[in-house]
């Protein structure tokens, strides 16, 4: 696991990246009365990881499950406080107020009693606020209802009592009639008279506020109801309005309804429901009108008054409670409920009186567990003292690797593809170096890196701002890999100075370029070639290869042979390292039958090129090195003719391919054998044989208990199934490895095409026109083209390919990454949010 205690202070030791740090596995014996206090300090030292010894109870059946459902409570409480402050938008006290310790049944009582009256006051705004929206409502339907009655014909007084008579010339009219049953056809009105023309008519009305999308439908369906008999109005409310019972602004309409007997009413009550429209009272006095408007107007003044005092209040409340929350918040959600988990997984001996613990803990870090456990014995004026002793164990360790913030991100590069075995050689040291190298030989352009390492040196400057602020998921990784992008960056400005470009631009930074014109005042150098006329460009790439015929050509061996050289040094880095762990885990049979045939069948192939790559280089000689390896192995015995390089090659290369073959068998065929004499000698008549311990017995174990839980006999066959299976993997990855380095060669030439296209094709071009607008335009789109193209999408996919190279090419020739990482009780790394 990647750390980054390893920073500074007394507490570690210097960092040991190579390998990680040496564990042993402890026994804390510690009293009950001081386990509490005990767990708490180590969970401020940060250097133990605590087995759980009850895995087979349940959370509700281990000891400490009330005080973990206790702190749970409060923390849902402490939950509610924060969502209420950022609704009302308080921020909490960054700093804690420094006091002394809390006591946890007091805290719980002072976060019930806030709870509950936050919770009153809540309950009150909120009726308070349902109530003054409602006014609010009806100060909207007193006055536009009024002014639809001062449209129509008349005052509003002379409305409601045309509408009284209309309704009894309409009884007249039907009383005159011969009493009948009503039809279908009739309307309801009619219907109603007609079944009792004694009763005198009575007219009603309703008005309201109905939601603006639904008033339509709303009027329908009013209208379908009652069969028409019904008079309604409806007018617009010009600006959005909060609905009383969503509290949510909405457009509403305001609308009345006159309609005639006591079932027309019952149906428009029930569709108003049904609609959500919001009922309110309104007289038929104009004079009543005038004074419902007066009293709601002041009422509504009132209300906000109330409602003010409210907030004032409330937010006095959740400031006391944001002035504490911080604190409140590390105690119960950090520290409390963590270490009461923690105490879970401890278990009672048989006396009930002490609780014992067992965890992995970091060689190093004994003498500190140990004051730690005398501090919490002394403070807790325990009468006994906790007991530190270290157990034997065959279990494997977990790894830990100290970082810091510079290493970190590097570690996480080679633990995404498997945390490292315990003590084995870890690959970050060579990919601090290696990933930003092979990333800058394909993105190799200074300009870019310029461009590149400005943009980090922000994040560098900014990084303690940024480290305390809550950051975006691509913002926060970007932020994360801030010194892996540093050095991507330096490393591509280094090798854009070998290739000599700048946004594809050669620049003689170094010395006059070594080639000129045959002719002194020829203008085209590209049709009638160049001649050297001063000694060899110093540094990278002679500035003249540029627009060419033969730069094309001239780039792509350069880069292609380089690629194979830089692959063929990784990889038998990657040997190397087989060796390390090897001689570390004392595993003799894996020096002699893997990493020696392993370098005798890869040099004598690859390395061989390697070497033929830089004689011809230095030579100057034409040999063709794509028949010289083919016929390698089609014709050995074969005359090389103008391919030989040096004197007695063809001999050589039979030899070297001899070795090659014999190499596989090597491989393959000893270690099995080596492996099943090894097991047939430990236990033939050896009941009580020491134990190996080398990484021999390891291979035995895995061979004797890998398919049978710990049972049976050593299975030679599958022993010798998996040595086939890495030997033809080896053999063959040796083919497909070096070829895949290719990828070097590819995306350097992708990548200084894109930008030569760019520049030629957008920048000139614009240039080209002699006019201000285009040049502008020209000049956005290649701002853009640069940034988008060659400083985001590039970067990302040279990325990604060499985190191929590291996790394919290089790591798979001695990284195992079957380990996992040593994750402490440490306070510092719990998190805050929880789940």
């Amino acid at each position: 696991m990647a750390d980054s205690r390893g920073e500074g202070g007394g507490c570690c030791p210097p960092m040991d990246l190579f390998r990680s740090e040496e564990m042993h596995l402890v026994q804390l014996i510690i009293p009950i009365e001081s386990a509490h206090l005990t767990v708490s300090y180590l969970g401020d030292l940060g250097l133990i990881q605590f087995k759980d010894l009850n895995s087979e109870k349940s959370p509700f059946q281990r000891t400490y499950a009330a005080q973990i459902k206790k702190c749970g409570e409060m923390a849902r409480k402490l939950r509610f406080f924060k969502e209420q402050m950022e609704k009302a938008g308080v921020e909490p006290s960054k700093i804690p107020d420094p006091q002394a310790d809390i006591n946890m049944d007091d805290l719980e009582f002072k976060l019930g009693e806030l709870e509950a009256e936050l919770v009153e006051v809540n309950a009150n705004d909120e009726k308070l606020q349902r109530a003054y929206n409602e006014l609010v409502e009806y100060t909207l339907v007193l006055r536009k209802v009024t002014l639809l009655l001062l449209l129509s014909p008349g005052s509003a007084g002379e409305f409601f009592s045309s509408a009284h008579i209309s309704a009894a010339a309409h009884q007249r009219e039907i009383g005159s009639r011969q009493s009948g049953e009503g039809s279908l056809e009739t309307p309801l009105l009619d219907q109603e008279i007609s079944a009792d023309s004694s009763k005198q008519v009575k007219l009603g009305f309703i008005t309201g506020l109905v939601s603006k999308e639904k008033s339509l439908a709303f009027e329908r369906i009013i209208f379908r109801a009652t069969r028409g008999n019904v008079f309604l109005k409806q007018a617009a409310i010009e600006e959005p309005v909060t609905d009383p019972v969503s509290g949510e602004k909405v457009e509403k309409n305001v609308f009345v309804i006159f309609y005639s007997g006591e079932r027309a009413k019952t149906k428009i009550l029930k569709i108003c429901d049904a609609f959500g429209a919001n009922r309110y009272p309104f007289s038929e006095d104009a004079n009543k009108q005038g004074q419902m408007i007066t009293q709601v107007s002041g009422r509504l003044t009132e209300m906000k008054t109330t409602i003010d005092a409210g907030s004032l209040q409330r937010n006095s409340l959740l400031k006391t409670i944001g002035e504490r929350y911080e604190q409140w918040n590390s105690l119960v959600v950090k520290k409390e409920k963590s270490v009461y988990h923690v105490l879970n997984t401890l278990s009672l001996d048989v006396t009930k009186k002490c609780l014992v613990g067992e965890g992995w803990s970091p060689v190093f870090a004994s003498k500190q567990i140990q004051d730690a456990l005398h501090r919490a014995s002394i403070d807790s004026n325990s009468q006994v003292g906790s007991i530190f002793q270290l157990l034997d164990t065959k279990e494997a360790p977990p790894t830990y690797f100290q970082t810091n913030k510079f290493t970190s991100a590097f570690q996480e590069i080679v633990s995404a593809y498997g945390v490292a075995k315990y003590r084995e050689a870890n690959p970050a040291v060579y990919t601090i170096v290696t990933f930003p190298f092979l990333f800058a030989v394909m993105f190799g352009d200074w300009g870019h890196g310029i461009c590149l390492l400005l943009a980090t040196l922000v994040l560098v400057a900014r990084e303690k701002k940024l480290s305390s602020q809550k950051l975006g998921d691509i913002t926060a990784m970007a932020f994360g890999g801030r010194y892996t992008i540093l050095m991507m960056s330096l490393f591509s400005i280094y090798t854009g100075l070998i290739y000599n470009e700048f946004f594809s631009i050669p620049f003689p930074l170094f010395a006059p370029s070594a080639y000129g014109c045959r002719d002194p005042s020829c203008e085209d150098s590209t049709t009638i070639g160049l001649i050297k006329v001063r000694d060899t460009y110093p540094f990278g790439v002679d500035p003249a290869w540029h627009g060419t015929r033969s730069e094309l050509p001239f780039l792509n061996s350069l880069k292609m042979k380089m690629s194979i050289l830089l692959g063929v040094a990784q990889m038998n880095l990657g040997i190397i390292m087989s060796y390390v762990n090897a001689i570390y885990f004392k595993s003799s049979l894996n020096i002699w039958f893997q990493f020696i045939p392993q370098m005798i069948f890869f040099n004598s192939l690859f390395g061989y090129l390697s070497v033929l790559i830089i004689m011809k280089w230095v030579s100057g000689s034409q040999a063709d090195l794509y028949h010289v390896m083919i016929y390698m192995f089609l014709s050995p015995t074969d005359e090389l003719g103008e391919n030989q390089l040096f004197p007695g090659q063809k001999n050589t290369q039979m030899v070297l391919l001899l070795l090659a073959l014999v190499a596989v068998p090597w491989m393959l065929f000893p270690k099995p054998f080596l492996l099943k004499r090894e097991y047939e000698k430990t236990h033939q008549g050896q009941s009580y044989a020491p134990l190996p311990s080398t990484d021999e017995s390891a291979e035995l174990e895995a061979a004797h208990d890998g398919s049978h839980g710990g049972h049976g006999e050593f299975e030679f066959s599958e022993v010798f199934v998996h040595q086939m299976i890495h030997t033809i993997e080896f053999v063959l990855g040796a083919v497909s490895n070096t070829a895949s380095y290719l990828r070097l060669w590819a995306l350097s030439l992708a990548h200084s095409e894109l930008s030569s296209v760019f520049y030629e094709k957008v920048l000139l071009l614009a240039w080209g026109f002699n006019n201000v607008f285009i040049l502008i335009i020209g000049i956005i789109v290649f701002v853009f083209a640069t940034v988008g193209v060659l400083l985001v999408m590039e970067t990302l996919s040279a990325f990604l390919h060499a985190l191929r190279l590291h996790w394919v090419e290089f790591q798979n020739k001695f990284y195992e990454g079957d380990g996992y990482s040593f994750i402490p009780f440490s306070f510092a790394l719990i998190d805050f949010e929880e789940e």
